[in-house]
């Protein structure tokens, strides 16, 4: 299962870009931005989201380190206007805050 992670990470790793808040906000009223914390690496998770790593996903999940984006933490955004990085997974988009 590494290899396939590995090229994910890869070809995931080429797609990552900058967004702010605003571009997001559409997305985030219907319910498709999932937060990565930042104690986790964006292209890892979604590498193995991609390769459909359900163990590591549900770990994650119930750790609370992803998590549907929450109201509390989308007005926080707007008012900060943070540096928020992306990773594209239909439906849902990645999201993670850099740079407190």
């Amino acid at each position: 299962m590494t290899e396939p992670i590995e090229l994910m990470r890869a070809k995931l790793n080429t797609e990552t870009a900058k967004a702010d808040w605003t571009e997001l906000r559409p997305f985030f009223a219907k319910g498709q931005l999932i937060k990565v914390d930042n104690r986790l690496d964006l292209i890892d998770v979604a590498a193995h989201i991609a390769a459909d790593d359900t163990d590591s996903v549900r770990e994650w999940m119930m750790s609370g380190q992803l998590v549907k984006l929450d109201d509390e933490t989308a007005m926080d955004w707007e008012e900060r206007k943070p540096a928020i990085w992306t990773v594209v997974l239909a439906p849902w988009i990645l999201v993670q805050e850099r740079g407190h």
